[in-house]
């Protein structure tokens, strides 16, 4: 089954009152992701990996990555496309504050950011589903540097600047070699693979009462 984005809002909202809470779905999220990254390299410990991640859940999800990713050995580089301060959840907050205490990630952070990096693989987890309107900086800046880039590209639940309902895309937009998406898939993706690439659905450990009344 396919679902649409708001639909998946409110099965997160019944799941999280339900006391499946929100962090634990990131949790979930991010760790399946590394595993599915595991399984297309056999080996992540010494690849240098470059996690851009956005203000929202999104990139609180690719924080967990990173976390995840530091703990196989790989060289991890955050881009944080803003301030700490300025992060958006609790979720993420939180998830930010532990890569805060590890040395064995580099993190940069800021609204102005030099875009001069190497990788084996870059991870999005800029936008999300957190589309609207046109991109501006420095999200735009970003998702040029990957594109341009010829490191393997996987994103977060949708390539940033992909409407999941709808298949339309933004001014600027991820093409993805690989997309991670959670719980369900989003109705618009599987006629965007140019965009996507491969697609998994990963299960975060959503109760299917949580469903109910919204499917």
């Amino acid at each position: 089954m396919e679902i649409t984005i708001k639909q998946m809002m409110q099965i997160e909202e019944n799941s999280h009152h339900m006391g499946f809470l929100r962090k634990f779905m990131m949790e979930n999220a991010g760790a399946s992701a590394v595993r599915r990254l595991e399984e297309k390299f056999d080996n992540l410990s010494s690849k240098n990996i470059l996690v851009f991640a956005g203000l929202g859940n999104n990139g609180g999800d690719a924080l967990v990555m990173a976390r995840h990713l530091a703990g196989r050995d790989s060289k991890v580089t955050i881009v944080l496309l803003g301030l700490p301060e300025k992060i958006k959840t609790e979720e993420s907050k939180w998830n930010w504050q532990i890569l805060e205490k590890m040395s064995s990630i580099k993190l940069i952070t800021g609204a102005k950011i030099d875009f001069e990096y190497t990788a084996d693989i870059i991870i999005d987890g800029i936008l999300g589903t957190g589309i609207s309107g046109t991109i501006g900086e420095p999200y735009a800046s970003a998702i040029k540097f990957i594109n341009e880039s010829t490191a393997f590209k996987l994103a977060v639940d949708v390539p940033s600047g992909l409407d999941p309902d709808t298949g339309n895309t933004s001014n600027i937009y991820v093409k993805a070699d690989l997309t991670i998406t959670f719980h369900k898939m989003k109705i618009g993706m599987p006629k965007r693979k140019d965009l996507c690439g491969q697609i998994f659905v990963e299960k975060i450990g959503i109760p299917p009462e949580a469903e109910v009344g919204v499917l």
